[in-house]
């Protein structure tokens, strides 16, 4: 349901069609439609010359890291005619862009008018072209010079009695240098009030892997597929969200790897990939990649790798010492007596049955295993985004560790990330747990007094706001209110601060479903030349596989009036943190060498920063599991014991699923098609199986709105189509943003606390009953 009253600025999208047309979903991903989608895309936005000049450095050594997706690049060789993917293209399209939006813009639009518009809309306006200023009771944003702007946020925070009444927010596109810089102003201002994506997307990752193996990191690199026997890709759309995988997993098969796809929906990207820079994909010769599609249902992961598990401990007993690595287990393991034992006493044909799985397609599966050691486990959201996230992620890791696959070449664990530099954002130490040895190295270097308590996470932070016990909410990009769950609650909260603050590229709805007063403090893009004092300045971020790279933008900023993420930070650092004078801010601000100096006393694996960076390709970090170390409390790691509670649906509910189109990445929307599932011109859409259409007597593309009633609590998203299509009995799939209001904010991942967005119990009715 949209916001009330009508002078409040809505903080959903409209609900209003613009136009479906529907074909048969693709079977094969990439090819020739690709190449020209992006150039379509990148046209549209910044013409021929400036278009091309962009793409021409995106991911070489010598460029700038991709604003999308955290997917590696190659240690050797890159392409030389794109080394990026269809949407890679898109989202320096939307940076790139040369639309512009400054004082004329915003005195013609009030905040309310804006809230009008679509997510879509709204970000095709342009970049903000300067800083501007909502003042309390004012409907429209004005220009404010930068040196107003800090002042007036600087006052605010000085004005507070308790430092926790702050909130500063990071999105996955920071570079290390200003992720550093951001968590050091926070811990010296006083909180540890950190949240960031993470919390939302690979937080049960991070949570599952350090309790098993010592570190929340994935142990693979990009040169391991080519040496893995098997691929197994469960909860991941890597055709949309991680187009390049794709080139990674065909050239795998090409070596011999079988490649196993585990998801709800049957994703071109999986099924099959025409490479567009090779004959044979121009051709459309042989695009096949996944050789066993299990097409479980939402959230059957965990009974199918319980299935998978006891299945393979039966096998080792038939032939002994040729199914599972017992000596790998006996020497780098704990735990694995009790684990065989809970196995023994599950069934194996009930756990495929959960799972919503034909038995023989689990016994396919133990028969790729089961002689296979070099094993590589990939997977995205539709893992981590459920209850027993934390649980399922390590029952990944018990299937790797009784094969003995982690820790050697062509084997290991894959999270993949999402955004481009969340996972480095966390090695910067953005994270609301601080371990004390980041708090020590800064009380080292900067002679600072960081606090030592937990801060709130991303949800913590919602009930927070809600509750005025958080009164300034600041985002380092992103699109806050978008991307989190039980989208009118946040919006509450939201409302609640005295001052909300985004440090962004261009508009969103977050910027308009604001506090009392509100700052929009327009930044450099990752395809900005960034000049200090006439010295060209680089960043750099760290991708899912733990490379350190260097970005260095190489296009002209469409304004003059916008500042690096550093400067910003520093500039605000130096005029409110004045009692701590060892934090150099100015000197931080115009030369980042600087900062890596101090990011190499401080974060272990970074010694030698500045020279390491600067080496075409950049540097791993150092990676104890892909060494074959685990440290853990036992310095082994751990099997751990789960039990899957199958979820109850009564009469009429569903499981609902959100997921992203293929015109999209993240809350940021590229375009209204989703080509590769056959739906275009309309998102507003839920996918339906059949006959559970039939049996709620709708009728293909009837109009109907989706409810939740989870803790007592009417939510609902209004007017979507329904359409018809291969997804499990009494599951669903529909687009996010437009359906997080129904994603409760109490409904979380054990441990991890990450928003079930996967697994929402639903309930759908024709519009108007």
């Amino acid at each position: 349901m949209q916001d009330q009253h009508t002078d409040i600025p809505s903080a959903e999208n409209p609900a209003r069609f613009t136009g479906i047309t529907l074909s048969e979903p693709k079977n094969t991903a990439g090819g020739i439609p690709a190449v020209v989608s992006a150039l379509r895309h990148i046209v549209a936005e910044t013409g021929w010359v400036r278009g091309l000049r962009a793409l021409s450095k995106l991911n070489q050594k010598s460029g700038y890291d991709c604003p999308g997706c955290a997917w590696p690049d190659p240690d050797d060789e890159r392409s030389g005619l794109a080394e990026y993917c269809e949407n890679g293209a898109k989202a320096v399209a939307e940076e790139a862009t040369t639309r512009k939006i400054g004082a004329d813009f915003f005195s013609k639009n009030s905040v309310f008018e804006l809230s009008q518009y679509s997510d879509f809309e709204i970000g095709k306006f342009g970049r903000i072209a300067t800083p501007l200023y909502l003042a309390e009771g004012d409907t429209h944003y004005r220009p404010i010079s930068w040196e107003e702007s800090l002042e007036k946020i600087a006052s605010e925070l000085r004005s507070m009695s308790d430092p926790n009444e702050a909130i500063f927010y990071t999105s996955g596109r920071t570079s290390n240098e200003a992720a550093f810089l951001y968590q050091l102003f926070v811990r010296a201002f006083g909180t540890n009030n950190l949240p960031d994506c993470s919390n939302m997307c690979h937080e049960s990752s991070g949570v599952a892997l350090t309790e098993s193996l010592g570190i929340g990191k994935g142990s693979v690199t990009l040169e391991d597929f080519d040496k893995a026997e098997v691929i197994l890709i469960l909860g991941q759309n890597p055709g949309t969200n991680h187009p390049r995988m794709l080139t990674a997993l065909q050239k795998a098969r090409r070596y011999g790897a079988v490649i196993v796809s585990v998801n709800p929906l049957r994703e071109a990207g999986l099924v099959g990939f025409d490479n567009p820079q090779d004959l044979r994909g121009i051709l459309h010769m042989n695009p096949t990649l996944t050789d066993l599609y299990l097409q479980v249902r939402i959230n059957g992961d965990l009974p199918l790798l319980q299935a998978t598990g006891k299945l393979l401990l039966e096998e080792e007993r038939q032939t002994p010492g040729k199914v599972l690595d017992m000596e790998f287990i006996e020497s780098n393991s704990v735990g694995y007596t009790e684990y065989a034992a809970h196995l023994n006493k599950l069934d194996a044909q009930e756990l495929a049955e959960q799972a919503g799985l034909d038995f023989s397609l689990v016994l396919e599966l133990v028969k790729i295993l089961r002689y296979k050691k070099r094993i590589i486990v990939c997977w995205a959201m539709g893992l981590t985004q459920q209850e027993n996230a934390v649980d399922t992620i390590r029952e990944i890791v018990n299937l790797l560790l009784l094969k003995g696959s982690i820790g050697i070449p062509g084997g290991g664990t894959c999270p993949v990330r999402g955004h481009s530099n969340v996972q480095g954002d966390r090695t910067m130490g953005i994270y609301e747990k601080p371990p004390q040895a980041l708090l020590e190295a800064l009380r080292r270097e900067f002679a600072i007094e960081p606090p030592v308590a937990a801060g709130y996470d991303v949800v913590e932070s919602i009930h927070a706001m809600h509750a005025g016990k958080a009164r300034f909410f600041m985002a380092m990009g992103g699109n806050f209110l978008s991307a989190t769950p039980d989208t009118l609650y946040t919006a509450e909260a939201l409302r609640n601060c005295t001052t909300t603050v985004h440090i962004t590229t261009k508009l969103n709805r977050s910027h308009l479903v604001h506090g009392k007063s509100s700052f929009l403090l327009p930044c450099l893009s990752r395809s900005d030349r960034d000049l200090r004092n006439g010295k060209e300045q680089f960043v750099s971020c760290e991708n899912s596989m733990g490379v350190v790279q260097a970005s260095k933008g190489n296009l002209e900023p469409i304004s003059s009036d916008l500042l690096s993420e550093p400067e910003i930070i520093c500039r605000l650092g130096q005029g409110l943190l004045t009692k701590y004078p060892a934090i150099p801010w100015k000197l931080f601000s115009t030369d980042y060498d600087q900062i890596r100096e101090s990011i190499s006393r401080t974060i272990p694996g970074f010694e030698d920063y500045n020279r390491r960076v600067r080496e075409p390709g950049g540097f791993y970090l150092p990676n104890a599991n892909r060494a074959g170390r685990f440290t853990t409390e036992s310095g082994k790691a751990g099997f751990h014991i789960s039990k899957f509670k199958p979820l109850m649906l009564k009469a009429g509910e569903l499981l609902m699923m959100t997921i992203r189109s293929h015109d999209q990445f993240n809350t940021t929307i590229y375009g209204l098609d989703d080509r590769y599932r056959g739906i275009r011109g309309e998102r507003r859409v839920i996918l339906m199986n059949e006959q559970d259409m039939q049996e709620l007597n709708l009728d293909p593309h009837e109009v109907v709105d989706i409810y939740n009633f989870e803790g007592g609590r009417e939510r609902v998203a209004r007017s979507f189509i329904a359409v018809p299509y291969a997804i499990p009995r009494h599951c669903t799939a529909t687009y996010f943003p437009e359906t997080n209001v129904l994603v409760p904010i109490t409904s979380v991942a054990v441990k991890s606390n990450t928003p079930v967005s996967k697994r929402v119990v639903i309930q759908v009715r024709k519009t108007g009953t």
